[in-house]
């Protein structure tokens, strides 16, 4: 199959990064269409009562929430419009209108990025080449939320920053894994620069991804994640004010830090050179 006849649907959320993943793909294949889920990331009423401790984090540790704000800001300037195809936007992924609006456009791949967990039955869609995923974290060993990236520097952990291309299943980014790469952010100017650096690379690995299953004959590379390694699952809750203090004193140290090795990877062409 050539790269220009791959159809593709993708489901994702709203935010601008995802936005802009769909523009970067769409200027590469034929996206037949794209389901948006609006139920990811909106915010619960907070009480009144909480909010003077919420302003105090805020300000203490701007610099964190400050780098995702400006990388949105970032792609929401360079990608202001979803691109031109058919769009569904929904409330939670799961929905019946997912699975029709899929169905009827019968995809070859099916691309996901940013949405909440998948369930059935979208899980058996049927995409002719199947449904993958990506993880801004390099799976098995950082998986969770709210970002891998941080909770990577927050743990003194830099060999462990990276991204994940990997097969759908219903685990929390716990697919076999199509391809991972480790990124170095210690030479970033600041935090800012460290987030576009990690999320330009996943955007790329993606794109490098949907390539190498456009272009080769199946079976594809699906490695299961426990031949690696094992890892850690991080929760949003475990996200403390402690944790976010850990992450500004490493960043500070981080040309000072001797980095381990990183663990083993997975290429994209890793079957056809052994």
């Amino acid at each position: 199959m050539g790269l220009t006849d791959l159809k593709i649907v993708i489901w994702c959320g709203n935010a601008p990064n995802q936005r802009a993943l769909a523009n970067k793909i769409a200027a590469l294949y034929p996206v037949a269409g794209i389901v948006i889920d609006e139920g990811v990331g909106k915010k619960k009423k907070r009480n009144l009562l909480d909010w003077p401790a919420v302003l105090i984090d805020r300000i203490r540790f701007r610099r964190i929430y400050g780098a995702w704000k400006n990388l949105m800001s970032y792609y929401d300037m360079g990608f202001p419009q979803w691109p031109a195809c058919p769009v569904l936007k929904v409330n939670g992924i799961n929905s019946k209108e997912t699975e029709t609006f899929t169905r009827d456009l019968h995809p070859d791949l099916v691309i996901v990025s940013g949405t909440a967990l998948i369930k059935e039955p979208l899980l058996s869609i049927g995409a002719r080449l199947g449904t993958i995923n990506l993880h801004t974290g390099l799976s098995p060993f950082v998986k969770g939320g709210p970002n891998c990236l941080n909770w990577c520097i927050a743990n003194n952990h830099w060999h462990l920053v990276g991204n994940t291309i990997m097969w759908l299943n219903s685990g929390i980014d716990a697919g076999n894994i199509i391809t991972t790469e480790t990124v170095d952010v210690r030479e970033a100017k600041n935090l800012d620069e460290a987030h576009k650096i990690v999320m330009e690379h996943a955007h790329n690995l993606y794109l490098r991804a949907i390539a190498y299953l456009a272009g080769s004959a199946q079976p594809y590379q699906s490695v299961p994640q426990d031949t690696l390694g094992k890892g850690n699952l991080y929760l949003t809750k475990m996200w403390t004010a402690i944790k976010r203090k850990d992450l500004l004193r490493n960043w500070k140290n981080r040309k000072r830090t001797t980095v381990t090795t990183p663990p083993m990877t997975v290429s994209l062409y890793r079957q056809s050179n052994e």
